[in-house]
């Protein structure tokens, strides 16, 4: 008994709204989506230990820790940035972020730098 109105059930949701057609909203479009003038500049944030540490560590911990980092090579030398942010404040602000997990975490000799996002070209 307990099947048959289970069948019945489904079968009457499922001709829930048959012929109806419903489009769903278009996002408008924000301010954070809106493409950034290209001669404002833009703030990246630079993770790096002070002690040799491995990068795939300390990225996978960001990683774990909800911070979406890139792990770049540039001149021969490896680095992990977070970003780009639009303006310095809303890097500073991040930066506070991911100290105060590091602090948590109780991870030392890690820092974390504010860096201006070189021109592309």
């Amino acid at each position: 008994m307990r099947k048959m109105a289970l069948v019945i059930a489904v079968l009457a949701l499922a001709g829930c709204g048959e012929g109806k057609r419903v489009d769903a909203p278009k996002p408008q479009p924000t301010a954070a989506t809106a493409p950034a003038d290209a001669s404002a500049p833009q703030w990246d944030l630079e993770v790096r230990g002070e002690i040799t540490q491995a990068v795939s560590d300390l990225s996978g911990w960001l990683i774990e820790h909800s911070f979406i980092a890139n792990v770049i090579k540039e001149n021969g030398k490896t680095r992990i940035l977070m970003g780009p942010y639009s303006s310095k404040a809303e890097a500073e602000a991040k930066q506070e972020e991911v100290r105060a997990a590091l602090t948590r975490a109780k991870k030392q000799n890690i820092e974390v730098l504010v860096i201006e996002r070189p021109a592309a070209q």
